[in-house]
């Protein structure tokens, strides 16, 4: 008999102790802002609506000396992402990344881009509800001395009162549980994305 009760009060625990953790991170993704911060380089993860074209408009808004978008479709053009209209900022300093295709690869094969380009601070754009996971990812990724700056893109499938909408908490306990596998990883390997691994690059 003790030796259930202290099964169900260490299973009550660990329920108690999940849903905090999970609470603190939600409120963690509801706390970004979209602040106006000005950075070397602004850094899209394509994939997720608004993200590109949020990048665009700061882009032109010379909030940073370079563009980059990472994951994009091999097929995809840098005129199909990037027209600059006159006295906008010149498409040469915009670059994509063609070789990863999803978030683990966004930071491996971002990083090298972002390295090589001299950049010393980043404006991480991506959606809200990817933005944690996003954000450990590039930290674990990038140098410790370049400043990372999340940028929150809202959607329509993420509700602020995600409690009483299924498809938002659905989302939000999909991304917790993925953000605890990396976190989990990072403590027990500090330090490992930080290897060179060279993506291919496509200025077209």
């Amino acid at each position: 008999m003790n030796i259930i009760k202290a099964f169900l009060t260490l299973g009550i625990t660990g329920l108690v102790v999940i849903a905090v953790l999970f609470i603190d991170f939600t409120y963690k993704t509801f706390s970004y802002r979209q602040g106006l911060h000005k950075t070397d380089a602004i850094v899209v993860l394509t994939g997720g609506k608004g993200r590109v074209e949020e990048g665009v408009r700061l882009f032109r808004e010379s909030r940073a000396e370079y563009l980059i978008f990472v994951g994009v479709a091999p097929s995809v053009r840098k005129s199909d992402l990037y027209r600059p209209k006159p006295g906008d900022p010149s498409a040469d300093n915009v670059i994509l990344e063609k070789s990863s295709r999803n978030t683990l690869e966004n930071s491996i094969f971002g990083r090298d881009i972002i390295v090589n380009s001299g950049v010393h601070s980043v404006l991480l754009i991506t959606s809200r509800y990817h933005l944690k996971r996003a954000s450990i990812l590039f930290r674990n990724s990038l140098p410790k001395d370049i400043t990372i700056i999340p940028y929150p893109v809202d959607s329509i499938n993420l509700k602020e009162s995600w409690w009483s909408h299924g498809g938002s908490f659905q989302l939000l306990s999909r991304e917790f549980y993925k953000y605890c596998m990396f976190r989990m990883f990072f403590l027990l390997a500090p330090g490992d994305l930080r290897e060179s691994v060279l993506p291919i690059v496509s200025g077209g």
